[in-house]
């Protein structure tokens, strides 16, 4: 029998390919930014900065292995949860914590919501294991009377699947901040786990009935739970999804409705799966080949514009997952425009086993688990599996801008979002609207006082050729910190720097040469004026307070274009890159725990015209 070529192709859209990638961006594995756009406007926020030696800076318990965050929205506030261990992945002790945010900037110290497993007296560890720790694919459940439940599931180390698991485990969170008793919800099909052998009651023998009807909702949710099945896989039919090759790479799943009414499940190693029936079956898993992807987590939605986004690490390797982007779609089918939404990768300060480098692991908020006020979508993850991070994407998704920039910061709100500026605010070094020099003209503030990491605020504008910039920039101080001030074109090249240095220098570069061009006072603001041809050999003028010091300065890189300005309190980096050993042990870097001096800078009346 003769098949037509057609009868070959996978149809986009049916079970053959859920969904598709049609655009021509693809990550550059030389930098950590992968040579792409950003998404106009991300703010990435670090929620938890590991401190080894001063827990009190952190968690309480100096643990540096941190990963596996999910996100939920409820009862006006955020809520963030993720695994910890002490120093190595999938090596006891292993504890879930939990994080609240009135606004996703600002965020509570973690507490403990599952502790490290204690087996009942008697109870031994299995053969082959080496003791007990938490692991988790799902977070939250908002149930239909509005309670919120926090699940997490306890097996052995190093394995928790399969015969690993023990079971899953729910509790209760209270309005008030408070959380029920800990409970089993599930055990898992492999092993004969129950009440009598395990450390927790079973859900039914909750005294709230409550409580109990919410678990039972959230049981006959087929996609809810589909998110446990690679931990459990089912042997007693509870899962939906079926998967006869047992294949390990089908793993850890978000999933949304596409415009035509079908489910799309979105697993690991670029697998994808359909069901037209609210997950009561799936279609086969099967691996969209214009999907570039390691064994992080893919996550995708349907946003407040009524369109779809995915997230993933757009690189194929490992220990490797940087950068984090997002791409969008119409229908949840046909995805394009790739951009940044988490660019950088300090420097990994604790080692540990499999702490992959780069943004991990990225979640963001369950269908039915709350909608937060703005139209923004929000996700969560952890860097170097060290530090947790969220970071707010604004919706609509865009890369490119268009006509001048006229930025005063004065109608912003103190302490509150940036508009169209691309943030990046570690835990010690914050970017933040100011109300400096005053409440009635405020500014853009970056302190920086952490030795491995840097603030950086990016201001997206028109791409051109052609680009006149006006700023100004206060520093505190002019004998402690660095601010580098840079043009980018679209690939982050960088044709033209400035540097507030250390030395209380103010250095320019025409080509490679350093320059001197002034001497800065602390406190006193100086207005810069940049007039740049961006061409293959093109070159800038720079004005400092109205008096030109630099004329025909030499680009620094060759462009076409720029499209970008960059505030940043360090200088530029690009280590870890893909060279960087990952597995080999190290000590902590040195003085990773501790503070450096401070140093702030202001920013304040950006405008900028190009051509």
């Amino acid at each position: 029998m003769l098949l037509s070529a057609n009868a070959l192709v996978a149809q986009t859209g049916t079970p053959s390919e859920p969904v598709r990638y049609i655009g021509g961006e693809i990550a550059n594995p030389s930098v950590q930014d992968g040579a792409l756009r950003y998404a106009v406007g991300v703010e990435n926020r670090q929620t938890l900065r590991a401190n080894r030696t001063h827990p009190e800076e952190a968690d309480g318990y100096g643990w540096t292995y941190n990963h596996a965050s999910n996100l939920a929205y409820w009862n006006g506030q955020f809520y963030q949860h993720y695994l910890s261990g002490p120093v190595d992945e999938h090596v006891a002790p292993v504890q879930t914590l939990l994080m609240t945010s009135k606004d996703g900037r600002r965020w509570n110290k973690p507490v403990v919501i599952f502790p490290p497993y204690k087996a009942p007296d008697g109870v031994k560890i299995p053969e082959g294991y080496t003791g007990y720790m938490m692991h988790q694919r799902m977070g939250f459940h908002v149930s239909k009377d509005g309670r919120l439940l926090v699940l997490g599931f306890y097996g052995h180390t190093e394995h928790p699947f399969k015969e690993g698991g023990i079971g899953r485990v729910v509790r209760e969170v209270f309005k008030d901040g408070t959380f029920g008793p800990i409970y089993f919800i599930r055990y898992t099909s492999h092993k004969d786990w129950n009440e009598q052998n395990t450390s927790y009651p079973f859900y039914k023998k909750s005294p709230d009935a409550g409580f109990v009807a919410a678990c039972d909702e959230l049981l006959a949710d087929k996609l809810k739970t589909l998110q446990w099945w690679d931990e459990d896989r089912g042997l007693d039919g509870f899962y939906s999804f079926k998967d006869a090759t047992d294949n390990s790479k089908i793993e850890a799943p978000s999933y949304y409705h596409r415009a035509d009414g079908k489910v799309v499940a979105l697993w690991k190693f670029s697998y994808a799966s359909l069901s037209d029936d609210e997950g009561k079956s799936w279609s086969k898993a099967v691996r969209v080949s214009t999907l570039l992807m390691p064994g992080g987590k893919n996550w995708g939605q349907k946003t407040k514009d009524g369109r779809y986004a995915m997230s993933f690490n757009p690189i194929a390797t490992q220990e490797y997952r940087f950068p984090l982007i997002v791409m969008t779609s119409n229908d949840g089918i046909i995805y394009n425009n790739m951009s940044l939404v988490h660019s950088e990768v300090p420097e990994r300060r604790f080692y540990g086993r499999w702490k992959d480098f780069g943004p991990c692991y990225v979640r963001g908020i369950v269908e039915g688990d709350g909608t937060p006020p703005s139209s923004d979508m929000w996700l969560t993850y952890t860097v170097n599996k060290e530090d947790a991070w969220v970071s707010r994407v604004p919706v609509p998704v865009r890369t490119t801008v268009e006509g001048p920039v006229n930025d005063n910061f004065d109608a912003m709100e103190v302490s509150g979002a940036v508009k169209d500026w691309n943030i990046y605010a570690p835990k010690w070094a914050p970017v933040e609207i100011a109300a400096f020099p005053s409440a009635a003209n405020k500014s853009l503030e970056l302190t920086d006082f952490d030795q491995y990491d840097y603030a950086r605020a990016i201001r997206v504008f028109q791409q051109g050729a052609q680009a006149t910039l006006a700023f100004k920039v206060l520093a505190r101080q002019n004998s402690a910190g660095l601010l580098d001030v840079e043009l980018n074109d679209r690939y982050g090249n960088r044709p033209v720097r400035l540097r507030f240095d250390a030395d209380g220098a103010l250095k320019a570069w025409n080509g490679s040469e350093e320059k001197v061009i002034a001497q800065y006072t602390a406190g006193q603001w100086y207005q810069f004026r940049l007039v740049v041809n961006a061409s293959v050999k093109g070159s800038f003028d720079l004005y400092l307070d109205g008096r030109k010091v630099l004329a025909q300065a030499q680009l620094s890189e060759a462009v076409t274009s720029v499209e970008r300005v960059s505030f940043r309190t360090g200088p530029y980096r690009n280590v870890p890159n893909r060279t960087t050993p990952n597995q080999k042990q190290a000590p902590p870097l040195p003085g990773a725990d501790e503070k450096e001096t401070p140093a702030t800078f202001y920013i304040d009346d950006v405008q900028i015209s190009s051509r």
